[in-house]
Order: structure tokens, then C-alpha cells, then sequence
């Protein structure tokens, strides 16, 4: 879809430089609209609550080894 807008040179900028590989705005919009569709689609840490069961032996301090 072909559109016009007009965006804040401040921000691209910014967002330049937090963005390594990213050579056109094109390919920056775009890369930020796929962030903001996965943020979006991604639960509510709060709706998870109740839902994950851990085994009983399960030992969370040996994975930060």
C-alpha cells in the first residue's frame, strides 16, 4: 500500500541510530511496524497468571548456572 506521511525528523533519526542495518525509512517503518504487531500480540504477563505449572522438581536457580 502506497501512503504519504509526514514523520518527525527527530525521531527518525533516533531511530536510525538504534538501528544498525536499517538503511531506507522504508525498511524502518516497516521494521517497526512488525515490533509493534508482535508487542501487541503478545499476552499480558497478568493473563498468564494461574495458567503455568512448573514439574515439582523443577529447579529454576540451575538454569542461571
Amino acid at each position: 500500500m502506497r501512503t504519504n506521511v509526514v514523520l518527525n525528523d527527530e525521531l527518525v533519526n533516533e531511530a536510525f541510530r538504534y538501528s544498525r542495518a536499517i538503511a531506507t525509512k522504508r525498511e524502518l517503518i516497516e521494521v517497526a511496524l512488525k515490533e509493534y504487531v508482535d508487542n501487541r500480540k503478545r499476552k499480558n504477563i497478568k493473563e498468564l497468571r494461574g495458567n503455568i505449572q512448573f514439574r515439582e522438581n523443577y529447579d529454576y536457580k540451575a538454569m542461571r548456572k
